[in-house]
């Protein structure tokens, strides 16, 4: 059954953010916010690809353990490109909100990205052991919870100092995706069905990317439409 349900779900969740993210950049005109918000989506579902696609042949083939590298490289590689991803939500909500100044928080995200990075190249996280040691899952994804806390933050202020619904979703969207990635993180190599919760995670993420395109429905295409009449 999980050789079925899971491929069927990796498929249409990457297929999803990725024809979103692609139809929200080139049919975002000059609008630099659904421009940035298509280019997001692409990075998340390009990134998960690298992890989910091996996912997908280990299950329909010799299974988890023989895949090992593959599965390890896009570990890494979507720890690169979820570090990415945020730093593109930061900037999406620097676009939304106007935001000219805001010198610590930059350089405070930007160290926060680098550093995590610079954590998942060091050879201790061993990305190619079948069980890679539990500690450095925790160290590498600290700076990654940091920027996560954040962007939870930042959204969820001015989304109830602008009475901006949307704002308030993808602060809760990032609440899920660390409530459900956290137990992962911790125990997933004690109990491999709390690795279950990397569906509901997953969800939390296309949620972000559902967001932004109801968004860009909404004020893009009357535009669209007004300039074609």
């Amino acid at each position: 059954m999980q050789a079925i349900m899971e491929p069927i779900f990796h498929v249409s969740y990457l297929s999803s953010v990725i024809i979103i993210g692609m139809i929200m950049l080139i049919k975002s005109e000059k609008n630099p916010y659904f421009r940035w918000f298509g280019i997001m989506a692409i990075t998340l579902g390009f990134g998960d690809a690298f992890h989910l696609i091996p996912r997908i042949i280990a299950l329909w083939t010799t299974g988890f353990e023989s895949h090992a590298i593959s599965l390890g490289f896009g570990k890494f590689v979507t720890s690169v490109t979820m570090t990415i991803f945020y730093l593109i939500l930061y900037k999406l909500w620097k676009i939304r909100y106007e935001v000219r100044n805001a010198h610590r928080l930059d350089i405070g995200m930007w160290s926060l990205a680098t550093l995590r990075v610079a954590l998942c190249f060091f050879p201790q996280n061993q990305w190619f052991v079948y069980n890679p040691p539990v500690s450095w899952g925790i160290y590498r994804n600290i700076p990654f919870a940091v920027m996560g806390i954040i962007m939870i933050i930042l959204y969820y202020r001015k989304g109830k100092e602008r009475k901006d619904k949307e704002a308030l979703k993808i602060s809760a969207a990032i609440i899920l995706s660390f409530g459900f990635y956290i137990p992962v993180v911790l125990w997933a190599q004690v109990n491999m069905l709390i690795g279950m919760l990397m569906i509901p995670k997953t969800l939390a993420y296309l949620w972000i990317v559902f967001i932004g395109y109801a968004q860009f429905r909404k004020e893009v295409k009357p535009d669209a439409q007004k300039i074609a009449s």
